[in-house]
């Protein structure tokens, strides 16, 4: 808050100079940042006596951890098998494209010889 009160107080707007801002809002800053040690301290130690009271508890997050890890790789890993099936499918489909033009004979000829193969032969009336 004194961050944030620094920076939209009356005083810097009507007319302090940018190196009083700069001054003020440093010291929130650092004013902020020992809070954040001091904080992190607090529960580093309520960490601690949590591990030499119940460390049974300690090795169960541990565990719970290396599961959630366990899981999220395994996903991680059928995402890239799926994505490897995807592109061996589309790498087999390129491949038989290309042998059925070499099996066709080739020329404009042969492809209206092949095209009219394909049309129905006219109905006797």
């Amino acid at each position: 808050q004194a961050c944030f009160a620094s920076l939209v107080s009356q005083d810097y707007v009507n007319g302090t100079d940018q190196e009083e801002i700069r001054t003020g809002v440093d010291q929130c800053i650092q004013k902020f940042l020992d809070v954040a040690r001091q904080t992190e301290c607090f529960f580093l130690q309520k960490r601690l006596q949590l591990s030499v009271q119940k460390p049974e508890q300690v090795i169960k997050e541990d565990v719970s951890e290396l599961r959630n890890e366990l899981q999220r790789k395994e996903a991680l890993i059928q995402k890239h098998l799926s994505k490897l099936r995807h592109w061996q499918q589309v790498l087999e489909d390129i491949s038989v494209q290309q042998k059925k033009p070499a099996e066709m004979p080739q020329g404009p000829l042969a492809y209206l010889e092949q095209a009219s193969a394909n049309i129905p032969a006219p109905m006797k009336q």
